[in-house]
């Protein structure tokens, strides 16, 4: 069962973590914003980067409820999820996708953390490929990994660009991958 601290932990390392970075935050800052005390801390995470894991373990379960709920709003529609993503980089807080951001403050992929970013990448394709060949698709696991390459390449220029625009972009590029199938 969680605790409030424990959820406060959560909630703070999660905001510093996406907004700042998890290197740039530390331990002293996660206790400062949240109110926890470092016992509680030590009570709840065996240091950081258990925090760390946990906060992008509930962020691969939300991404995972957003991204079932986005399909199935759209009839099982794959490009429902491009139709969606513009929003998500409209948002005043969007810094991208946290598990990019994960992997690149940590490259080496024996890394924990890195390991559990390829983890929700692997899942994402996989979900994708489920998608495509359910919708007919042939190739529909080499039509994943283009998709998530266009979604992945969608977060890092809609960063760049601060705009929606690059979601509109990849939807039209992915039609264009379905017409050839």
């Amino acid at each position: 069962m969680a605790t409030r601290a424990r959820e406060r932990l959560l909630a703070t390392a999660d905001e510093l973590f996406y907004t700042e970075g998890i290197r740039a935050v530390g331990v002293e800052r996660l206790l400062e914003v949240s109110g926890v005390g470092r016992a509680s801390f030590y009570r709840h995470f065996a240091g950081k980067e258990d925090l760390v894991l946990a906060v992008l373990r509930e962020r691969h379960d939300q991404f995972r409820e957003w991204i079932q709920a986005v399909v199935a709003a759209g009839g099982g529609d794959p490009l429902a999820i491009f139709d969606e993503l513009g929003d998500r980089f409209s948002a005043a807080e969007f810094r991208g996708c946290a598990f990019i951001n994960a992997m690149v403050e940590d490259a080496d992929p024996g890394n924990p953390v890195h390991r559990l970013a390829t983890e929700h990448k692997e899942w994402v394709a996989g979900y994708l490929t489920t998608l495509l060949r359910s919708a007919g698709h042939a190739g529909a696991e080499q039509l994943a990994e283009q998709f998530l390459l266009l979604i992945d390449g969608a977060h890092v220029a809609a960063l760049r660009t601060r705009s929606a625009a690059p979601a509109t972009q990849v939807r039209a590029i992915a039609e264009r991958l379905l017409e050839g199938t």
